[in-house]
């Protein structure tokens, strides 16, 4: 790639990419949407690394393609990591517990594969020359308020802090995102499943907000870090989001039924609404049309920066949240539903399952 006047690489289009990737966590959702998206055109391997052997050989016999590789290991243990990572190019870090209450209950299981899987995964990248890495976050990340959201703020902290470091050339960026609709363990699987065992739509508060994006998004979100992301940056993909009244609505509607609604309140560590920025990253986060781009804080251990001097922007700044943001009427919603593969799926018939 070449570099711009301030000496940083600039990205290059996905069209142009012949090179290697690995996926940590790659058997799930992002990684399967990842494949779709770069096999054909993109990559010359990939790479996927993960812990459950059925679903690498669920996606091996799906995809029956040379240049997807598998590689069972777990980024908690950093030799299983070293091995992988040999020889590639790109690294998308997706590997984590995700699931809010079993952190809640195991938090230091989460941080064990949050932030200790995390450093190996960094570690283990720049030791073998990896030339990028991505790292995918969460909007629990901001503001955190329960154990995933603030072991993934930690992950966070740990790529800023290891793209800081001058005697490596693996660039280090990461990107944050709200709930991906229809990924494993999310709402809208769990509503469908209940619509078609004629159980009661359990909400446990309607008017809560979340954002509304595509596992397409994600990928979206992704490839743009990698063509444009600079040492330490976070990326946020601009979303729309909707209420879970507004969900509800929405599916009752597309399956037509008159699901009752059951409201059995918020569960533990559970936000009222999702926050991608928080106001002092909107201070300084630059708009680069459907995304914002958080540049890494470079600022070393000299206090004087921190507590001499301040940002006047930072006090009328609010934070981007899916309150604040665009708001989905019931039938905008409705037709991005129509669209998931989970729904054309239960609309054809197909009993989804666990």
């Amino acid at each position: 790639m070449s570099e711009d006047r301030d000496g940083r690489q600039e990205g290059r289009s996905p069209r142009d990419i012949r090179e290697s990737l690995l996926i940590t966590g790659g058997t799930g959702t992002f990684g399967n949407a990842v494949a779709d998206r770069v096999l054909p055109k993109m990559v010359t391997e990939i790479r996927i690394f993960s812990r459950d052997e059925k679903k690498q050989d669920d996606m091996r016999r799906r995809w029956a393609d040379p240049r997807i590789k598998f590689y069972i290991g777990d980024v908690r243990n950093e030799q299983s990591l070293k091995d992988a990572m040999t020889g590639v190019d790109l690294v998308f870090h997706a590997a984590a517990l995700k699931q809010v209450p079993s952190c809640e209950f195991f938090p230091i299981e989460a941080v064990r594969t949050n932030v200790l899987g995390a450093e190996n995964v960094l570690n283990a990248a720049i030791a073998a020359g990896v030339k990028r890495v991505i790292v995918l976050s969460t909007d629990k990340a901001v503001y955190p308020v329960n154990a995933m959201g603030i072991s993934k703020a930690m992950m966070e902290k740990l790529a800023v802090a290891k793209s800081r470091v001058a005697n490596h050339h693996t660039v280090i960026c990461g990107t944050r995102y709200g709930n991906v609709m229809a990924s494993r363990g999310s709402v809208i699987p769990l509503f469908i499943r209940q619509i078609q065992a004629g159980r009661p739509l359990t909400v446990t508060d309607p008017h809560m907000t979340r954002f509304m994006m595509s596992i397409h998004g994600a990928v979206d979100l992704v490839l743009w870090a990698f063509e444009h992301g600079n040492p330490g940056d976070i990326f946020v993909q601009k979303a729309p989001a909707a209420t879970i009244e507004t969900l509800t609505e929405a599916l009752r509607r597309i399956f037509k039924v008159a699901t009752p609604v059951q409201v059995i309140g918020t569960r533990h560590g559970e936000k009222l609404y999702e926050t991608l920025l928080t106001r002092e990253e909107m201070a300084v986060a630059e708009d680069m049309g459907d995304y914002y781009r958080v540049a890494a804080d470079t600022r070393d251990l000299n206090y004087g920066l921190y507590f001499d001097t301040g940002r006047s922007e930072v006090s009328v700044k609010d934070d981007y949240n899916s309150h604040n943001t665009r708001r989905l009427s019931v039938d905008e919603l409705a037709e991005m539903l129509l669209s998931l593969e989970i729904v054309q799926r239960a609309l054809a018939g197909e009993e989804i399952e666990d």
